[in-house]
């Protein structure tokens, strides 16, 4: 590997753990009811960074009225936008880097390309969520995209890192890993809707029953309604308890079925002798089961929450690992 291709792998390494970083932030921003806590954007009470002393939280106040300034929370959503803005110079710069050497590098090129034009929108997305006021289906979409940025610059990584080792015999186990990707990026963004919609404990505190009762009232139809219109403010949602309860309904089955779709995918990994993968996806599943049953049974607090999100994108990074691993040699 040439000098020139070493930097944008070991760029690409730092940029996955950046992004890890934003989403993980992103998380406990969102959680933590800050999403809408600077009312403008991109600047936060039209200042760089947000009001901090008496005069400035003053000012602040008597322009932005219909929101007073929380400056516990302030900070976070500004903070989050700098970690972004760092992050889409960081995504252009390997696109830079990699467009120049786009024939050593050939598909990481143009995965770099993709995930550059990717970012592009999630920053829009991000600048919707506020100016659309948390509308549920943007927010969903914020998520996954961070999600979706994250999965790219972890699979141009890992391609750069990880030799090819597929054959006839693990033809099988790529496809169920493809396979699990897809259930486990779906799953991801039912959280998102989950999350965007204050759905996490609509059935209290009960688990695996749901307000005392298997299946309890609900109302599919209002549920995923992806679009109502923008002037609405979605800030602690607008649905009523049944379609709340539908979507957490929703959100635990599909964990049941990417549970045993990947205790499938474990299962095959260690009979093609690729135990240390299967322990690694394992361990991840095994960390989210937990994190989510105590989201429900505690309330969801903060930091079991903010986790929940950071080991989902642990799930995808470990899954691309295996793709790539899989993958034959050309």
């Amino acid at each position: 590997m040439s000098a020139s291709s070493v930097l944008v792998r070991r760029l690409s390494w730092f940029a996955v753990a950046f992004a890890l970083l934003v989403i993980v932030f992103g998380a406990f921003v969102r959680l933590s009811n800050a999403g809408l806590s600077c009312p403008d954007w991109p600047t936060c009470y039209g200042k760089i960074t947000w009001p901090k002393h008496e005069a400035e939280i003053s000012t602040a106040n008597e322009a932005f009225p219909e929101r007073p300034v929380e400056s516990h929370k302030a900070w976070r959503e500004q903070v989050h936008r700098f970690l972004a803005g760092f992050l889409v110079l960081l995504t252009f710069t390997l696109a830079a880097l990699s467009f120049r050497r786009r024939t050593q590098l050939g598909t990481e090129s143009r995965v770099l390309l993709v995930t550059a034009a990717v970012i592009v929108f999630q920053a829009l997305l991000g600048m919707w969520t506020v100016t659309w006021k948390l509308k549920p289906i943007v927010v969903m979409a914020h998520l996954v995209g961070g999600m979706l940025t994250f999965s790219l610059l972890a699979f141009v990584a890992l391609r750069l890192t990880l030799g090819a080792s597929g054959t006839d015999e693990t033809a099988k186990l790529r496809r169920m890993v493809i396979v699990g990707i897809a259930l486990v990026a779906i799953q991801i963004a039912l959280g998102g809707w989950t999350s965007a919609n204050y759905s996490a404990l609509a059935c209290g505190m009960d688990f695996p029953t749901c307000a005392g009762k298997w299946w309890p009232a609900t109302d599919f139809r209002e549920a995923f309604v992806l679009w109502r219109g923008i002037g609405v403010n979605y800030e602690g949602g607008v649905l009523d308890a049944d379609a709340r309860t539908a979507i957490q309904l929703v959100h635990r089955i599909g964990a049941v079925v990417v549970t045993g779709h990947l205790i499938g995918v474990i299962m095959v990994a260690f009979r093609r002798r690729l135990g240390a993968w299967g322990l690694a996806l394992l361990a991840a599943l095994a960390v989210q089961i937990v994190l989510g049953i105590s989201n429900v049974k505690l309330g969801l607090p903060l930091p079991v929450a903010t986790a929940h999100n950071g080991v989902a994108a642990v799930l995808l990074f470990v899954l691309l690992g295996m793709m790539v691993r899989l993958r034959r040699s050309a």
